[in-house]
């Protein structure tokens, strides 16, 4: 676990408020799902090996809980059991979740994620609405070098089913796995790792191929007979609503399968191309867990994001100015004038203006050295405060004029520019 530093919480909240922006956008109802869960409640989704990865326990009343792993949880369990919400449904969140992890750059025990779904009737609109608020979100964030990876995880079963010869689920999750780390092993690693296990390694050279096709609905085409692939349609449906929404930034990718086994049907993964912290966003169609927890009529499709790796390309991009923005500094030459600035900061903060003032008496040189971060600086000086004016200093150039002190209070952000 760590402290949440004044630094990273300022970039916390920039994610946090251009996610519900974004939100709001769309149409999302925002809430917060409870920060526990009945153990029982998470092994419906990820089953009993769930417990090596999660903070559980066992608390007064005996029952064994714990702490909220993702968002998926808890929205769907509260969803289902919302027998007279309207359908579709779209919620959203944002918060903290804990793993049991390793901890490692860009992976933490205690991370911030936020969290979109859309439930009801499975249809490729709802899909391709998550994916435009990717999209859209990720361009209010300004970050560049985003690509959206897409790909049908009934399409690749039905691709392993070919090749492996079976129905087996068993047989169909392991190649499924072995798809979804050719995204971060290198091939060998995993031909060796899957012969240990009595897979041919004609069969799995052969799907791990397959795993590397990218591209557009056009090239993969060109290069492949979609006509054999299962599902190939609905890819096609997809790309189209995405092409209508002018969600551009996306592509075909055999080898996003996702790792949970719940997922039903399209998904996806988010990569900065400039970053090695691998996908900022995981999703997908998933209607196998709706129905696990009873609502046989419900389908559901969402994304979640990891909120520090989305910090991460913000830095590296050199995007996330988190300059104090509108924020004032009130600085007074000396003593005397110490409770008038005082007082100005006072009066623009009712006016709802960020303002600073020193509280300990440091020397005006020391004031503008702390105002450095400010958009402007407000200096307080015997000759012109008996003019009734302060000295306006903008911290961005450097020039400077005088403002009637009246003026200032009356309509701070047209005398300040803002």
């Amino acid at each position: 676990m760590r402290d949440i530093e004044p630094k990273e919480s300022a970039m916390l909240e920039y994610v946090r408020q251009k996610f519900i922006e974004t939100s709001n956008l769309f149409g999302f109802q925002f809430m917060e799902p409870s920060p526990i869960e009945m153990v029982s409640v998470i092994e419906t989704k990820s089953g009993p090996s769930i417990k090596n990865e999660i903070y559980f326990f066992k608390d007064k009343g005996d029952r064994e809980i714990a702490l909220r792993f993702d968002f998926t949880i808890g929205l769907t369990r509260y969803a289902v059991s919302q027998k007279s919400m309207r359908l579709p449904a779209k919620l959203s969140t944002f918060g903290g979740v804990w793993r049991y992890d390793e901890p490692q750059k860009g992976r933490y025990r205690f991370f911030h994620q936020w969290d979109v779904e859309i439930y009801g009737e499975p249809n490729t609109e709802s899909d391709a609405e998550i994916i435009d608020f990717i999209a859209k979100f990720f361009s209010n964030l300004k970050l560049q070098n985003i690509t959206i990876d897409i790909c049908d995880r009934g399409l690749v079963e039905s691709y392993v089913k070919d090749v492996f010869k079976t129905d087996s689920p068993e047989v169909i999750g392991d190649i499924l796995r072995a798809v979804d780390k050719s995204q971060k092993k290198r091939r060998q690693e995993i031909i060796k790792e899957y012969q240990e296990k009595g897979y041919s390694q004609t069969d799995l050279e052969k799907i791990l191929e397959f795993s590397q096709t990218k591209g557009t609905v056009q090239e993969i085409e060109k290069q492949t007979d979609v006509a054999k692939l299962k599902n190939w349609d609905k890819i096609l449906q997809l790309f189209e609503s995405l092409k209508n929404r002018k969600v551009e930034n996306v592509r075909i990718n055999f080898g996003i399968v996702r790792g949970l086994d719940y997922y039903s049907g399209i998904v996806f993964e988010v990569f900065d191309s400039s970053s090695d912290l691998g996908a900022l966003v995981g999703g997908g169609r998933y209607d196998t867990l709706t129905k696990a927890f009873g609502r046989a009529d419900m389908g559901a499709t969402g994304a979640a994001g990891g909120v520090e790796r989305i910090m991460h390309s913000l830095e590296k991009q050199g995007i996330a100015n988190l300059s104090n923005g509108n924020r004032v500094w009130v600085a007074f030459v000396n003593n005397d004038m110490k409770k008038i600035a005082i007082n100005i900061a006072s009066a623009l903060r009712l006016k709802g203006i960020p303002a600073e003032v020193d509280l300990a008496g440091k020397s005006l040189r020391k004031q503008m050295d702390l105002a450095s971060g400010s958009k402007y600086a407000i200096i307080v000086a015997p000759k012109e405060y008996e003019e009734k004016s302060v000295v306006v200093r903008n911290m961005t150039d450097g020039s400077e004029k005088q403002v009637k002190l009246d003026s200032l209070l009356d309509d701070p952000g047209s005398s300040l520019q803002f």
